[in-house]
């Protein structure tokens, strides 16, 4: 057994139970013998990690190089599943990830690359950073390139710019909200986004614009306008828009992240209103937990594991000296319908209905 920790016996069998193996696979891996194949070594070093348990000196390896990651402000739960599931990935390929996270006032996108320079990394993702953004100079990232330093852009496109893209297909995921909140009988529904300056934003705003022609709802775009309020991805946001949509008549929302729909659904309880039986909301993003918000929230799922599998493959093969594929990756996104979503309710007549005559009264 291994000398490396203490209470050995115990040990050993919490890791074996952890990592769904044996308790000689898992003292295999412990001391260093071969014969382990490395999907199993992997869950045996990944079940020390979840328990609390530091793993012996003779385990660590020395590191591949340094990656960077850049990803926004925490706050918005897609962005800590995005930052957990690349930096596992390149740690499983030996490379030590440098998180680099940004904040309102805070640590800018340029101080960070300047930064990942000065620490001579072998390569950056960029979780939708300012090449997403179409105001911003694309100068950072030229910069980087002619360096020869290679780079990765999740979440957003540019012309121009030399380096892999991979995204969700955001016209899918509004089309997907949009044909399911119809096939409840829903014909009055709202937008909640983000600015359109960014390139995710203005496609959702694009597909929205067409779905509600495509279903009839409006005749055209100028129309589609009316149902469209531009707010922040943040429950506050949400709420805002919420509020304005709600109040002008829409029976349904489709928001542009799940933080906005956790907002629009407080927008509607603030008016004695209940989520879904007197409006429905649609979220983006399925982030963790937002399966057990009250109501559950219907949402399309970013797909972030494909992603991020995409995103570390495209890196590691620029970092091997082989070029990526310069096309921007669509990943598919999935409607997953919860709680927050119902059948449209009975439109309410204009007219209070007329009092019932007494019996056997004459009528008119």
């Amino acid at each position: 057994m291994s000398p490396t920790l203490p209470h050995v016996r115990t040990r050993l069998s919490d890791l074996a139970a952890q990592a769904g193996v044996s308790t000689a696979t898992v003292s295999r891996v412990l001391n260093g013998k071969p014969g382990v194949a490395s999907e199993t070594r992997q869950a045996v070093l990944a079940a020390l990690d979840v328990l609390g348990y530091e793993r012996p000196s003779t385990l660590r390896t020395r590191s591949a190089g340094l990656v960077g990651l850049v990803v926004p402000e925490l706050t918005n739960p897609v962005f800590p599943a995005f930052a957990q599931t690349i930096e596992t990935l390149l740690s499983e390929h030996g490379y030590t990830p440098l998180l680099c996270t940004q904040s309102p006032g805070g640590t800018t996108e340029d101080d960070y690359v300047d930064m990942l320079m000065d620490h001579a990394v072998d390569g950056i993702v960029f979780v939708s950073g300012l090449h997403a953004d179409t105001q911003a100079s694309h100068e950072r990232y030229e910069r980087l390139r002619s360096r020869g330093i290679p780079i990765v852009l999740v979440n957003g496109f540019a012309e121009g710019i030399d380096a892999p893209f991979v995204s969700p297909d955001d016209v899918a995921s509004v089309e997907l909200s949009v044909r399911h909140l119809v096939s409840l009988g829903h014909r009055s529904i709202g937008l909640a986004i983000g600015p359109d300056r960014f390139v995710p934003a203005r496609r959702k705003l694009a597909s929205f614009t067409d779905s509600l022609v495509r279903h009839g709802l409006v005749a055209d775009a100028d129309a589609a306008a009316e149902h469209v309020v531009v707010t922040l991805y943040t429950v506050e946001g949400g709420q805002a828009a919420g509020g304005e949509l709600i109040d002008s008549g829409h029976t349904a929302i489709v928001c542009g992240s799940d933080l906005m729909a956790l907002g629009a659904i407080r927008a509607a309880r603030s008016r004695g209103l209940r989520v879904p039986q007197d409006v429905s909301v649609v979220g983006y993003d399925d982030s963790p937990l937002i399966a057990f918000t009250d109501p559950p929230l219907t949402t399309v799922r970013q797909p972030v594991s494909a992603m991020a599998h995409a995103a570390v493959s495209a890196l590691l093969t620029e970092i091997a000296g082989e070029r990526a594929p310069r096309t921007e990756l669509l990943f598919q996104p999935e409607l997953i319908v919860r709680d927050s979503t119902g059948a449209a309710p009975a439109p309410v007549a204009d007219d209070a209905a007329a009092p019932l005559a007494p019996t056997g009264a004459p009528t008119a």
